[in-house]
Parts: structure tokens; C-alpha cells; sequence
């Protein structure tokens, strides 16, 4: 039971992306257009730890429900079991759950709004559902993970901006979270298309354990061009938004175009070609960098 075992189950990769997305948001994104913040560094710190400990405890309950449907698809990465007890994890679970839960509500407190705690609890209920039941329901888990993604980007604009919004300077701050509400609905596409990429890696798996995924429902090859439909709906809504958005900035809009527009187009492609396991795992993974490209556009967007 090594700690390359935990931070496995726990996707440290992924916790590292959730904690940059937030702190990227906090300290290169807000600064440039001169926001009220709520938050000081070390409640922001709490934020983003108990963000990134209902995601942990998400990870840890849906591997422990995973176990059969993951000895089938990844017999080789299976932890549950073999290199952690399930005792154990659920133990690890309940405490990732209370730390998250708990700072929230520290947080909450601290900016005098505490029914925001409930962002928390309500985040930790909807993951262990997902791992229980809803990721057997067709399209419902997709798309329950693709808005728990989202919530990420939007939780730093409801817990930081909301807070000291007032009539002087409501009209930057609504500005503001408007446009992490884009990057919120550009995180949810990408998310929900990469959730059908891997109902389509994990289809032989998912068919032997009652999960109505949509590859089993609809066929593997009609899934391929749902998936194809999607990136290419996604890729002109990213080049109209760079369009519409940055037709003055050419930085932001040579971004877009090379750095997300490119990726998109090669998603495309790839996903219209598709027929292997090997196929659809490099879409996954390509998913992965587009999502990292588009984190790192906050990072520019001051200097457009």
C-alpha cells in the first residue's frame, strides 16, 4: 500500500489541474480587469483544497464501485483490492468528504455567506450517486461530471466575486463572471465529449456490469460519430467565440485558432477515423491537452 498506490486513486493529475485552473483564475485572471475579491490567500488556499478533496473522495467512491467493471477494462491499473484495501478507501473516502465539506463551510463562513457550504455537500452527494447508480443511466453520468467540471471554474467567481458585489461595482463583476461562465460552458463541452470517449474505451466492461452507457445503447461506431459531431460543434463555437471576442487582440485570436482551434480540428479528424481502443484513448487523451491549452489562455488574456 504504497503512496503511488493512493495518488493513483486519488488522479493527481487531475487534482494538480483543478487546483492550477482555480489559483490561475485568482492571480493572473482576476488582477487584469481590477475585481473586488473576497477572498484572502489563505481562504482562497482552503477554497481550492476543499475542491480538490470532494474531487479525491469522488475518485476514491467511484474506483471502489469500479472494481469488477475495472477489472475487465483495466485489469493491469486496478487498485481497489490489490493495492489498497476497499475498507481502507472507503475510510479515506468518508475523511476526503468531511475535510472537503468542513473547509467549505470554514470558507463560507469567512465570507459571511454560509449556504454557500452547500455547493460542497451538494457536490459530494451528487459524486457518490454518480459513482452508485447515475453512471449507469444513459447520458445522465456524462453529463453530471461534465457539470461538476464546470463548477470548478465557477466556484472561485461565486465564492470571491459574489460576495462584494455591490451597485458601484457590480457591472465589472458580472463582466468578469461572465466570462468564466464561457470558459465554464468550454470546460463542460470538452469534459462531456471526453465522458463519451471513455464509455466508448469502456464499453466490454460497462456491458457485463448493467451500465446503459451510450456506445452500448446506440452501437459503438454510431457513439464514434456522436463523439465526431460533438468536437466539430465544439471546434466552431470556439472559432466564432475568437471571432466574435478577440477580432481586435491578435494574440488571444492566434491563440484560439492555433492553440485550441488546431487541436479541435485534429480531434476532429481523428474521432471520424476511429475504430480501435487505441483510437479512442489518444482522443482521451488529446481531450486532456485541449483542456490544459485552454487553462493556460486565462494566463494570456491580460495581455491581449
Amino acid at each position: 500500500m504504497g503512496i503511488s498506490a493512493w495518488l493513483k486513486l486519488i488522479r493527481w493529475p487531475n487534482l494538480l489541474i483543478i487546483i492550477a485552473t482555480q489559483a490561475i483564475i485568482k492571480r493572473a485572471f482576476f488582477p487584469s480587469f481590477g475585481v473586488s475579491q473576497a477572498l484572502d490567500g489563505v481562504h482562497f488556499l482552503l477554497l481550492m483544497l476543499a475542491t480538490a478533496f470532494i474531487a479525491a473522495g469522488g475518485y476514491i467512491i467511484n474506483d471502489i464501485e469500479d472494481k469488477g467493471i475495472d477489472g475487465i477494462n483495466r485489469p493491469e491499473a486496478l487498485i481497489i483490492g490489490r493495492s489498497i484495501a476497499e475498507k481502507t478507501a472507503f475510510n479515506a473516502y468518508v475523511a476526503f468528504n468531511a475535510l472537503g465539506v468542513g473547509l467549505g463551510f470554514w470558507v463560507a463562513y469567512a465570507i459571511d455567506k454560509a449556504n454557500f457550504a452547500a455547493l460542497f455537500v451538494l457536490c459530494s452527494v451528487l459524486l457518490y450517486f454518480y459513482a452508485t447508480s447515475l453512471k449507469k443511466v444513459l447520458l445522465a453520468g456524462n453529463l453530471l461530471i461534465a457539470l461538476l467540471t464546470a463548477l470548478v471554474v465557477l466556484l472561485v467567481g461565486v465564492f470571491d466575486l459574489a460576495p462584494v458585489a455591490h451597485p458601484a461595482n457590480q457591472d465589472t463583476q458580472l463582466r468578469v463572471m461572465g466570462l468564466l461562465v464561457d470558459y465554464a460552458i468550454f470546460a463542460f463541452s470538452l469534459n462531456f465529449i471526453r465522458e463519451l470517449v471513455k464509455d466508448i474505451i469502456d464499453i466490454n466492461g460497462d456491458k457485463n456490469f448493467g451500465v446503459n452507457s451510450l456506445p452500448i445503447a446506440i452501437g459503438r461506431e454510431r457513439a464514434g460519430t456522436v463523439v465526431f459531431g460533438f468536437g466539430l460543434i465544439t471546434l466552431l463555437a470556439v472559432l466564432y467565440y475568437a471571432y466574435s471576442n478577440f477580432l481586435y487582440s491578435e494574440l488571444m485570436l492566434a491563440y484560439f485558432f492555433i492553440a485550441l482551434g488546431a487541436p479541435l480540428l485534429l480531434f476532429s479528424i481523428k474521432a471520424w477515423s476511429a475504430s480501435k481502443r487505441e483510437d479512442y484513448q489518444f482522443l482521451s487523451f488529446l481531450l486532456k491537452i485541449i483542456m490544459v491549452l485552454g487553462l493556460i489562455s486565462l494566463i494570456i488574456y491580460p495581455y491581449q
